[in-house]
Formats: structure tokens, C-alpha cells, sequence
């Protein structure tokens, strides 16, 4: 059996400049944990998969194309792939997301 738990995965460096922690890496699928304090947000980026947002914790801002709906605790969210996406944190409290992309991206995510 294999276990992770993010407090002690460690913080992979990103353009993003957030706290985000690798939970699965396989060639079928990608799943990260963001934690997004007050104020932070993902720099807007296209994904050449498709992708998954699951709210774990706060109320994030989700920015789909032209959509930006803030979204509750155990909320999933789908965005398609290579739609510029975001997510930003207006609120007090932390926001923790996992994001989940399938198939695992063979090419960089570009950011705009």
C-alpha cells in the first residue's frame, strides 16, 4: 500500500510561486494539493489535458475561459483542455484544491 499525506510531501517549485505538493504521478493521471493563502492565485495557464478541481478547504475563485465563480468545500469542478484557467483566493482563509489531470500532461502547461 502506498500513502501520502501533504503536510509531508514537499512544496514543488512553480512559476505560480504557491504551495503546491505532488499527491500521484502516473502516466494516467496527475494529482496535485494547492494551498492558496489570501490574496494568492495562480498566473492564468493552459493545460493540454484535461483537468479537475476538487475544493477541499475555503471558498476559491475558479477562472474558467470567461467564467470566475468562487465555489464552496467538496465542490468538483471540469475544465477542458487547453482553456486558459485560474484559481485566485479573495478570502480570508486558506483555500486548499487538488487538482487532478488526466492523462498525465506529456507537454508543459503554458503559462499566458
Amino acid at each position: 500500500m502506498i500513502h501520502r499525506n501533504y503536510k509531508t510531501e514537499p512544496i514543488k517549485e512553480n512559476p505560480h510561486k504557491v504551495d503546491v505538493r505532488k499527491m500521484y504521478d502516473d502516466e494516467s493521471a496527475q494529482i496535485m494539493h494547492i494551498s492558496l493563502q489570501k490574496g494568492e492565485t495562480l498566473k492564468p495557464h493552459k493545460t493540454p489535458v484535461d483537468v479537475c478541481f476538487y475544493i477541499l478547504e475555503g471558498n476559491p475563485t475558479i477562472h474558467i475561459g470567461n467564467e470566475a465563480i468562487p465555489y464552496p468545500v467538496d465542490t468538483l469542478i471540469e475544465s477542458p483542455a487547453n482553456i486558459v484557467h485560474h484559481i485566485s483566493n479573495e478570502n480570508e482563509s486558506m483555500a486548499r484544491i487538488l487538482v487532478i489531470k488526466a492523462p498525465r500532461p506529456e507537454q508543459k502547461t503554458r503559462l499566458l
